[in-house]
């Protein structure tokens, strides 16, 4: 075979595997797609106090281990103790101001009673005096003398009657539904809580990251001081938006972390993202602007895929990546074993290539 025949069957060699895998590459993109675009994410949680004050003391190192419920760091708890304090007595004087207004209260009534009274006995006198006036047993001077008095009497009356209001009104309900004692109560179970603040605990398992706090130091209520990472890992996964056309959530799945070469987990997709930032639109009053461009191929649109592990009862990883690390997805969405078949191959070729790069 001459050096131009060897040639020329090297070039069809070639000419038919760039078919083959140009081939490949599409039916592999559609029925069972990869990407190197994934991430792991966890749940991180900035460590704030809900009060703010001096640094009592510091529970936890960076990168510790810590479980729900544990102490991360302490305030100093004395200020809060004596607001504690101060809104006790709040409660006592409100007692004591309610004591003291029931007792205003109950002479008033008093009062109004001895007015009543009064006003009766006036009453009476002026039904008497009318009596005799008609008789012309007494004079007009007179009559007029008991009308006077026994309006005198109403309006002493009336007056009883508008203080009973009034105090009826500043003293409010009695026993544990009155205001004055409610407000002093809910003022000392706000100090309450801002005392029991002074401790913060961690909302969740997982390690603490950035610590930057030292006994002494001052926060403020709000401020981060932290970040708890949690132990619930959510592997996130760029995908052409065509490749996912025959993905459903509940579908097999391969990951391959860089930080592991060689090893290849099993997952399962949980969820696709409703949308990514290009396809929401800012009310802003403006026009649309739509981007121009002269390409005629332009790049695929990428969608974001949820995956969890899903690792075999009892199995334990060497250590769970860390949030941000990079991998590699392998979807399975057909139930074919030829194409699981694949599927497998590709993600262990992707798993051991992590091994050079």
């Amino acid at each position: 075979m001459t050096p131009e025949q060897r040639f020329a069957r090297w070039v069809r060699v070639a000419i038919i595997l760039f078919i083959l895998l140009f081939v490949y590459f599409i039916v592999a993109d559609t029925f069972m797609p990869a990407t190197p675009q994934a991430r792991a994410l966890r749940q991180v949680t900035r460590v704030a106090p809900e009060v703010g004050g001096r640094v009592a003391a510091v529970n936890v190192d960076n990168n510790q281990r810590v479980a729900a419920g544990d102490v991360l760091f302490r305030i100093d708890p004395e200020p809060f103790r004596l607001a504690v304090a101060k809104a006790r007595l709040a409660v006592e004087q409100a007692r004591r101001e309610n004591a003291e207004l029931a007792a205003e209260l109950a002479a008033a009534r008093a009062d109004l009673a001895a007015a009543r009274s009064d006003a009766e006995e006036a009453a009476r006198e002026s039904r008497r005096v009318r009596t005799l006036i008609e008789q012309g047993s007494i004079s007009r001077q007179r009559h007029d003398e008991v009308v006077a008095s026994g309006r005198s009497a109403r309006a002493a009356v009336e007056a009883a009657q508008a203080r009973v209001r009034s105090l009826e009104v500043q003293r409010g309900a009695e026993g544990a539904t009155n205001l004055r004692v409610r407000q002093a109560r809910n003022a000392l179970a706000s100090a309450e809580l801002d005392l029991r603040r002074t401790t913060v605990r961690a909302e969740q398992s997982g390690r603490i990251s950035n610590l930057q706090l030292q006994p002494g130091d001052y926060v403020t209520a709000g401020s981060p001081v932290m970040a708890n990472v949690g132990d619930r890992v959510d592997v996130i996964a760029d995908f052409r938006e065509k490749s996912l056309r025959h993905v459903e959530p509940g579908d097999r799945a391969w990951v391959a972390f860089d930080a592991w070469p060689g090893t290849v987990l099993p997952a399962r997709v949980t969820s696709l993202d409703a949308g990514v930032l290009a396809g929401q639109i800012a009310a802003d009053g403006n026009l649309a602007d739509i981007p121009t461009t002269d390409r005629w191929v332009r790049d695929a649109q990428r969608l974001r895929l949820h995956l969890r592990l899903d690792l075999e009862s009892g199995r334990q990883l060497p250590d769970m990546p860390p949030s941000g690390a990079r991998a590699t997805v392998q979807l399975r969405p057909v139930e074919n074993p030829l194409a699981a078949g694949l599927a497998r191959a590709q993600i262990a070729l992707f798993s051991g290539l992590h091994h050079v790069y």
